[in-house]
């Protein structure tokens, strides 16, 4: 067995039993050097939300959906930390992109590097035209994070090119209308296909209404995106 993936297997494994739902990694040398921190290689790690959590926000976002989205934030960060320390146990550089991380590049609209790019680049999933990852097996109702690692990973064909097609339920669903019913692609930036401000605008005054918290969560186009609706359909 070669090393590449022997380590592969063990960090996908000990991922996935610690509770990941889906683990990913990807070539990351064609982005600029500085925004992937001289390293060569993401992690993508993703969670799912609960299905009732998902089910529950149809109408308006929910307490529960709030309280969720921060414990599944907390499990990322433990997860992506967990990863990272393996990695180097190896004798590897690894760099777990926990939240408060991110924080520290980010603005109110924008990160550095998205987790949204290290999973595409993972294979994991497109950016739909909601802007947020869809995966094939949850769409888009799982969180995100990521390690950045010189380790030698077995890496999966990056993801290019939308798989929305046609499908326009997230932008007819939106309340703000901050989606613009674009495709993406690698090349597509976001303000091609997406509003952040109006997003932000809208899912602060949703959550106000639903839970009586001024947040940026509404998660509507999560709850409509057909994969996602596939998901919910399936027996547990």
């Amino acid at each position: 067995m070669r090393v590449t993936d022997d380590i592969s297997g063990f960090l996908k494994m000990e991922l996935l039993c610690h509770g990941a739902d889906l683990v990913g990694f990807g070539d990351l040398t064609a982005l600029p050097a500085e925004v992937r921190e001289g390293l060569p290689v993401g992690v993508c790690v993703a969670v799912k939300y609960p299905k009732e959590i998902i089910r529950s926000i149809a109408e308006l976002p929910t307490r529960e959906y709030y309280e969720c989205y921060d414990s599944l934030n907390a499990k990322l960060d433990m997860l992506v930390t967990l990863g990272a320390e393996a990695l180097q146990m190896f004798g590897y550089k690894a760099i777990a992109k926990t939240m408060a991380l991110v924080d520290q590049s980010a603005t109110h609209y924008d990160t550095l590097l998205p987790h949204k790019t290290v999973a595409t680049r993972a294979g994991v999933g497109w950016i739909g035209k909601c802007a947020l990852l869809v995966t094939p097996q949850y769409g888009s109702m799982v969180r995100i994070s990521s390690i950045l690692t010189d380790a030698p990973l077995q890496c999966a064909r990056p993801v290019n090119e939308s798989h929305c097609g046609n499908c326009m339920e997230c932008t007819k669903a939106c309340p703000g209308k901050a989606i613009l019913g674009k495709i993406w692609s690698i090349d597509t930036p976001r303000e091609a296909i997406y509003d952040a401000i109006k997003c932000r605008k809208t899912a602060r005054a949703r959550a106000l209404q639903g839970f009586g918290v001024e947040i940026s969560q509404c998660g509507k186009c999560i709850e409509v995106c057909p994969y996602t609706q596939k998901y919910l359909e399936t027996e547990d």
